[in-house]
Order: structure tokens, then C-alpha cells, then sequence
């Protein structure tokens, strides 16, 4: 069946360039590529008593506005070798990005979301885009890749996969970073970034890294073991030694160096990306 990917655009060059990497990253499987672009309204929030309705001057603005902002977005990705794998689908609407996103990832059975890590108006100290965060954090029926915003398609042959063995792991959680590593023969590289630098599991930890080594057979893997102060330095530290083309987190609801939005991830580990990041769901 045709790999399904949602990818979110608001026009930037960030977006762009996160699109350009779906296309490089699924160069030889057949994808159905679904391009959402919300768009809102001046004046009107989506908590309005009063939603603006189609035939509305303001609501035609916007939405043209938005159509031919996609318009020229397709005219740049005809621009781009065309794949005959490839089939891309538009989609224009005036909603939130999260429930916009919800809607489609139901309705079209998608597998992936690929979106940039900022926007338009994202600020430059701002590592992470707001809309990214909240689509990490809310939608969790598929994988979210975000591509960092000047990043240049790599093959990712060697993937960076962090954990603390806290809690089990489960088949499910892991599947979408196996076969991440499968479509590109790629290496995955389990590591234990240790902050106490005893380099001991408890008897716990050690089961749930024997569980996750069963759930890894027939896969290339390695297990490391670092010392750090810092998650961030240790996880950084590893892709630039180990020449790294993509970072797999597993997002747990409550227990992954908490949820990224009320703790985020990037702030709690201080993570700023060089690489794209998948990150994947304890659904």
C-alpha cells in the first residue's frame, strides 16, 4: 500500500525545504503526499462566538490568498525532478493547524507528518516552532518528523535513538523507527545517556533494555553507553562523532523527560536540532 505523508505548510522556505526532504526521503516508495495549508482571518480567532462562513469578503480574501499560495508552492515542487512514485493531493482550510491535522490524519489514514521545525513567524531564539511543539504533542496516531530549517537531505544511515530504560518498551511504539531504518539500511544506535556516570542499570532498567534489544533482532543496532552532564551534550556529542542523520524520541505521555508541551523536550533537554527528529508515540 502507498506510504500516506501529511505535510503541513504555512509557505515559508522552512516548510518548503521540509518537503523537499519527504520527497528525497521517500524516493523509491510509492507516497501519497497530502499538502495542508490553514489559513486564518484577520480579527477572528477560532474561540469567535461569531465564525466567519464562506461567501464572507473576509473568508474569500483568506482563502484565495491561501490557494494561490499553493498554486505556486506546486508550481516550485514541479520544479523539483518529478518521481513517477509520487502523487501529491492539496488541501486548503480555515481551522487550527492541530484539529486541521486531526481531521486529515483520520480521514486519509496517514502514516507520517513531515513539517518544518519553524514558520514564518517563528523568532530566531525561538528553537522549536510553537505549531511544531503542539503537533508533537497532540497528535499522537502517527510519527512527526521535523526537519530542522537549513538542513540538507542526507540518507540517514545512522539513526540516534535516546533512552533512560525508565519504562518497557512495546513493539508498537518502536515499529516506526524500525522501519525507518529498513527503508534505508540504516543503523540504529541505542543510546543511555547516563547523568550519575556509575554506568549501573537497576534490575528493572536492565529488563527493559533486554526487552527492547528482543524487539530489535533482525534489526542493525548497537547499544552505547555515555556519561554526560547534559542530556542535550551527550545526545549532540554522539551525531557529531558518530556522523548521525536523524534522532528518534520516543514521546511517552508522561514519562519521556516529560510531555514536550508541558515540559518541553526541547527545553528540558535543551535540544537544539542539527538533524531531523522522529519522533514517535506511546499510543
Amino acid at each position: 500500500m502507498d506510504k500516506r505523508v501529511l505535510l503541513p505548510t504555512d509557505y515559508s522556505k522552512n516548510a518548503l525545504n521540509a518537503i523537499r526532504y519527504a520527497m528525497e526521503l521517500y524516493s523509491n516508495e510509492r507516497c501519497e503526499f497530502y499538502i495542508l495549508n490553514v489559513f486564518h482571518i484577520s480579527g477572528y480567532t477560532l474561540d469567535s462566538m461569531r465564525v466567519p462562513e464562506t461567501g464572507e469578503p473576509y473568508y474569500e480574501a483568506a482563502k484565495k490568498e491561501s490557494e494561490e499560495g499553493m498554486e505556486r508552492l506546486m508550481q516550485m515542487i514541479k520544479l523539483h525532478p518529478q518521481n513517477d512514485k509520487h502523487r501529491f493531493h492539496t488541501i486548503t482550510t480555515f481551522n487550527s493547524l492541530t484539529e486541521a491535522i486531526k481531521i486529515l490524519v483520520d480521514k486519509k489514514d496517514i502514516d507520517i507528518i513531515i513539517m518544518g521545525t519553524k514558520g514564518i513567524t517563528e523568532s530566531r531564539a525561538r528553537i522549536f516552532g510553537t505549531n511544531t511543539v503542539n503537533v508533537m504533542e497532540r497528535i499522537r496516531e502517527c510519527p512527526v518528523i521535523a526537519v530542522p530549517s537549513h538542513y540538507m537531505f542526507e540518507i540517514p544511515k545512522e539513526i540516534v535513538f535516546p533512552t533512560d530504560y525508565k519504562s518497557p518498551f512495546k513493539k508498537k511504539e518502536i515499529g516506526d523507527l524500525i522501519a525507518m531504518a529498513k527503508l534505508h539500511d540504516a543503523k540504529i544506535n541505542v543510546v543511555h545517556i547516563d547523568k550519575d556516570r556509575d554506568g549501573k542499570l537497576s534490575r528493572k532498567e536492565t529488563t527493559n533494555k533486554e526487552l527492547l534489544q528482543e524487539i530489535l533482532q533482525g534489526t542493525d543496532y548497537e547499544m552505547h553507553f555515555l556519561s554526560a552532564d547534559k542530556i542535550s551534550d551527550g545526545i549532540n556529542t554522539f551525531i557529531e562523532e558518530h556522523d548521525c542523520q536523524m534522532v528518534a524520541f520516543l514521546n511517552r505521555k508522561h514519562l519521556f523527560f516529560g510531555s514536550i508541551l508541558s515540559n518541553p523536550l526541547v527545553k528540558k533537554i535543551g535540544y537544539d536540532p542539527q538533524v531531523p527528529i522522529l519522533e514517535l508515540n506511546d499510543n
